[in-house]
């Protein structure tokens, strides 16, 4: 035999949990049955007493002495071989569907089997069935189960399942039983959760952190919710470690509030400097402006863009930037990262800043920060690998009402955009093509624009690559009415007085884009709508979308329309497809594999 561990590798097994979730995908039970019924697999024991050749089938007599009765084994394209086995008066096990025929009973193509009374495993893999079950007899056995972490019973089920005394202790109603389903639950919860853990690296910090950012939250004209005071205080403790540099996600909702956590996070790091990333020069300068206005007059704040530059990065004690920090070669030591929207920078990017700040092996303690809400179950999985903390509340309520409209509700949407503008406010209309498309049912920006143009002043249109794209949004922000774009305003500047954005053609985007883009308006508390514009208009996504605001929910609603999760851990993103776990709905199962996994380090 091949070597055991590469052989396993090559179907994808790396742990032992790996191989021991390996659960057969079916049975051949060889326990002689009890009674006979039609349609049903049975297995008896008989004596041929009389057989008929054909013409390329052979029928053979059996008697069935457990029942006293006989029954008929009919052999289609009958080969020497079946003459030699079924011949008169010998003895067989014979195993196959019995079928009612003229008035008796019959076996179509019956099969031998070696032994009665035994349940035998088959394996969905390329290995052979004798190889895989060798390598789980080898290695898939109590002592070895229970030093993973499971308990006595749980090694025992999961045991049972591969080697059962019985199909009923296993099935129930044509599938497996809850128990057997919740332990496949857990066990893949937990194997995933310690394979993470596994993965991470902690490195010694560059310096211990020791800021005060308690004056600077006093300071703020507005109070701070539970939930970011909660995050600061997670930050506060983290900063504080020498022995292991900070490596946190902070995950928050559309206006939660995030920006408060970073300028927090930078008076916690002072006397020492930090640094933040940001994925476009449009949020870098708005993260600038809201430094310059909040934090103390005291703290030097530099903005480093391609082209631009605000301040003296060199003697700064918060740098903000774009990815073009990663060109400076005289940053000055930098003791904490901090990289907004963490999902639209490259692994090597985000790898690049904390190299450029790291020394020899202490590291900088790095922040990451995304507003795509992650579902609660997923962040316990991935906070094995990351440190995570969720802001799930925004610091006012917003009044955002989600209507799905088709074609027919358009002149009441008219109507409503000339009485928003009437008041002074924005509106937002996102379409899903620049140019016109053959494939795709919705008007374009190019096709549409002429009549927003003839039918209102103050029209604004933009796009992913319109290079002016930033200085439009700018523009539009103090003198526009209606603006015209793509997704690139999904994560962009802040419009204060945006009360309506459309969506057309919202059934072809994910929901986690739909709820930035709805995320755009309200921003301040202003009552405000936001329309789907689909010829969809029973599209049920759609629906479930409209009912809530929670970026968490809509996390989990996407989970339950995609069936997969979307690991999202700081140094990887993949879809992670589980065959037993719903990511959607097991969250207790996952706070007990979470919590099981820490007890048994402990030990």
């Amino acid at each position: 035999m091949e070597d055991p561990k590469e052989l396993l590798r090559k179907q994808g097994i790396y742990s032992l949990l790996d191989l021991a979730l390996l659960i057969p995908a079916s049975y051949i039970d060889t326990t002689l049955s009890t009674q006979i019924g039609t349609g049903k697999v049975h297995t008896f024991e008989a004596t041929v007493q009389d057989v008929h050749p054909g013409h390329g089938k052979f029928q053979a007599d059996f008697y069935l002495s457990r029942f006293c009765r006989s029954i008929k084994g009919v052999f289609f394209r009958a080969t020497p071989y079946h003459y030699q086995t079924f011949a008169k008066n010998s003895t067989h096990i014979i195993q196959g569907r019995v079928e009612q025929f003229g008035g008796a009973l019959q076996i179509i193509q019956p099969k031998t089997v070696k032994q009665a009374g035994q349940i035998i495993p088959k394996y969905k893999t390329t290995l052979k069935q004798e190889e895989i079950y060798a390598l789980i007899t080898r290695y898939v056995h109590k002592k070895a189960l229970v030093a993973e972490g499971l308990t006595d019973e749980e090694a025992d089920t999961l045991l049972m399942l591969h080697a059962p005394i019985s199909l009923d202790a296993i099935y129930q109603g044509g599938g497996y039983r809850p128990h057997i389903v919740a332990l496949l639950k857990f066990v893949e919860a937990y194997n995933h959760i310690k394979k993470l853990s596994v993965k991470r690296m902690d490195f010694p910090a560059t310096a211990s952190l020791h800021g005060d950012e308690k004056a600077f939250i006093k300071s703020l004209p507005f109070a701070l919710t539970d939930e970011q005071l909660r995050t600061i205080g997670e930050i506060k403790s983290d900063l504080a470690n020498t022995h292991k540099a900070a490596k946190r996600m902070v995950v928050g909702d559309v206006g939660s509030g995030k920006t408060m956590v970073i300028l927090a996070s930078a008076m916690m790091a002072l006397p020492c400097k930090s640094a933040l990333m940001a994925p476009t020069s449009l949020l870098a300068q708005q993260l600038y402006e809201e430094a310059a206005k909040h934090l103390p007059p005291s703290i030097n704040v530099a903005l480093v863009m391609q082209g631009r530059m605000t301040g003296d990065y060199r003697t700064a004690d918060f740098i903000i930037g774009t990815h073009a920090l990663l060109y400076k070669d005289d940053l000055p030591k930098i003791d904490l990262v901090m990289i907004d929207e963490q999902h639209r920078f490259g692994t090597a990017q985000r790898h690049a800043l904390e190299k450029l700040s790291g020394r020899g092996e202490a590291k900088a303690h790095v922040l990451q920060f995304s507003a795509t809400p992650i579902p609660r179950t997923q962040a316990m999985m991935d906070s094995a690998l990351i440190d995570i903390s969720l802001i799930t509340t925004t610091p006012f309520s917003k009044s955002i009402t989600t209507k799905l409209i088709s074609k027919e509700n358009f002149a009441s949407l008219l109507a409503h955009i000339k009485e928003e503008i009437g008041l002074g406010h924005q509106v937002l209309i996102v379409y899903p093509l620049i140019e016109q498309s053959e494939q795709i049912p919705y008007q374009s920006i190019d096709e549409a624009r002429g009549f927003w143009e003839k039918n209102f002043d103050n029209v604004f249109v933009t796009h992913g690559k319109d290079k002016s794209k930033d200085e439009v949004l700018l523009e539009f922000r103090e003198h526009g009415d209606i603006l015209l774009a793509t997704t690139v305003v999904e994560v962009g500047i802040s419009l204060p007085r945006l009360t309506i954005v459309v969506i057309v053609g919202a059934e072809r985007l994910g929901l986690a884009t739909l709820h930035q883009l709805r995320g755009r308006v309200g921003r301040l508390g202003l009552k405000s709508w936001c329309y789907l514009y689909s010829h969809d208009k029973s599209n049920e996504r759609l629906h479930s979308f409209s009912k809530t605001m929670s970026g968490f929910d809509i996390a989990k609603l996407d989970l339950q329309f995609r069936n997969s999760g979307d690991i999202i851990d700081g140094t990887i993103q993949s879809g992670q497809k589980f065959r037993w776990l719903d990511m959607a709905e097991d969250e207790e199962i996952v706070s007990r594999a979470k919590n099981r996994l820490a007890s048994v380090k402990m030990k």
